[in-house]
């Protein structure tokens, strides 16, 4: 099975000004970072009880994601990774990319009642590459080949020059290592937990600088297939992207926040060339999964705007009788965003939306599917496209004739939904 994240690559490096693919990965590694709180909590009973999920109900979680198909990549712990992809063989049959932390740096050792997370960060390794590609030591060529050979790893910068040394040299012996056993990787470069002589204002030319000066010293066989990052707002974002096109910049989603936090800054991290959206607590943490997860599929399709999805999601949240953490109103503001595993940094996005959009609005003639049934571009609790109940063929909307430009931002909902559909039959096939 083709992946997708490879075909977006390879669309994205073609053609890197033009390209709007967009990847998004489902970061469900929490369990080497928070232990038994990692898989989130379930939702409240009648008696408005709660309890941590299993081990077990976290990975019934990552399969189902897999198989609805909307994510790029799933990325997992290695030992996640090793029941799910090297013996169950989950991915083998899916586009969905498998990917293992490769690496845990103390700053993401959040115990509870811990102290690591107030000193500066350290490297460290739990997981093996041998076991992240085949689950046991010295494997094969084949065996290499057949598992997981795409990993994140993590460096946090503090502007302290020993500690900061020490973790670009212990980053250097895993990319030759991954050099050698033919595994591929992304750079997750958090904000300082413990800096000297930073401040907010100076920490996003900081990162970028350490990042692009780090890179500088990798041979494109060595280097990361893209980057995992704080969003930083506008300029910091624009900054990385101008510097270097084929540097592919991906944000990552920090804490749970709102969920208009969540769809508010893929889309602004998009607008200022971001690729990639990796999100594990705001998907972990959401009432209905995979509703999310669709939405923000959606969002990063350029299908709905995220005041748009915000709606939507509580309308299927309504239909399946599920208790939303907050009303709608409340869920369509901007809370800080923290963006550390410790809770240090933040995103930076708009303070507000508008006052119109806030507020719930008519539907629009434009707004409902082209079969004229009167309901608005559907996300279902399955979910699946085009599940507006009347039975309309998914190609309604007029297909582009042969050698005509394409332009998404002139065509109604309905036929950007038809149009986005179209276009990932033809490269993934249906599911």
């Amino acid at each position: 099975m083709q992946k997708s994240l490879d075909q977006k690559l390879a669309a994205i490096h073609a053609d890197p000004s033009g390209c709007r693919d967009f990847i998004i990965a489902d970061a469900k590694d929490a369990d080497m970072a928070f232990g038994i709180a990692s898989a989130g909590e379930t939702l409240p009973d009648a008696q408005g009880r709660s309890r941590y999920k299993t081990i077990a109900e976290y990975r019934e979680q990552i399969r189902q994601i897999v198989r609805q198909g909307k994510i790029d990549i799933m990325l997992m712990s290695a030992s996640n990774n090793d029941v799910l992809n090297n013996q169950e063989r989950l991915f083998e049959t899916s586009h969905v990319t498998p990917a293992a932390r490769a690496n845990d740096t103390t700053d993401v050792w959040v115990a509870r009642d811990n102290r690591y997370i107030q000193q500066p960060s350290l490297p460290f390794r739990s997981a093996s590459l041998d076991h992240i590609q085949a689950g046991k030591l010295n494997p094969t060529d084949a065996e290499r080949k057949r598992g997981t050979n795409l990993g994140l790893y993590s460096i946090t910068f503090n502007n302290r020059l020993e500690l900061d040394r020490l973790a670009l040299e212990r980053y250097a012996e895993f990319r030759a290592e991954a050099e050698v056993k033919g595994f591929r990787h992304f750079l997750e470069v958090f904000d300082p937990n413990a800096p000297e002589g930073l401040t907010p204002e100076t920490t996003p030319d900081f990162v970028n600088d350490c990042i692009t000066r780090t890179l500088a010293g990798v041979a494109y066989a060595g280097r990361p297939i893209f980057l995992k990052v704080v969003y930083h707002g506008p300029k910091a974002m624009e900054d990385l992207v101008a510097y270097d096109p084929h540097l592919v910049v991906g944000i990552l989603g920090g804490g749970s926040g709102t969920t208009y936090d969540a769809f508010k800054l893929l889309a602004e991290a998009q607008k200022y060339g971001a690729r990639v959206a990796l999100y594990g607590r705001k998907i972990n943490h959401a009432e209905h999964q995979l509703a999310f997860v669709e939405c923000l599929r959606l969002i990063a399709d350029r299908v709905v705007s995220p005041e748009e999805a915000v709606r939507a999601y509580h309308g299927v949240l309504q239909k399946m009788n599920i208790r939303p953490h907050r009303k709608l109103e409340d869920d369509l503001l901007l809370q800080t965003s923290v963006m550390s595993y410790g809770g240090g940094s933040s995103a930076s996005v708009p303070a507000a939306i508008p006052a119109a959009a806030a507020k719930p609005k008519e539907a629009a003639a434009d707004d409902h599917h082209a079969c004229a049934c009167k309901t608005k571009p559907a996300i279902s609790e399955t979910p699946k496209h085009g599940d507006c109940g009347c039975h309309a063929k998914p190609d309604a909307s007029p297909k582009p004739t042969a050698g005509a430009t394409t332009d998404v931002t002139k065509m109604t909902p309905a036929e950007k939904l038809a149009y986005n559909q179209r276009k990932r039959d033809q490269l993934y096939g249906k599911y």
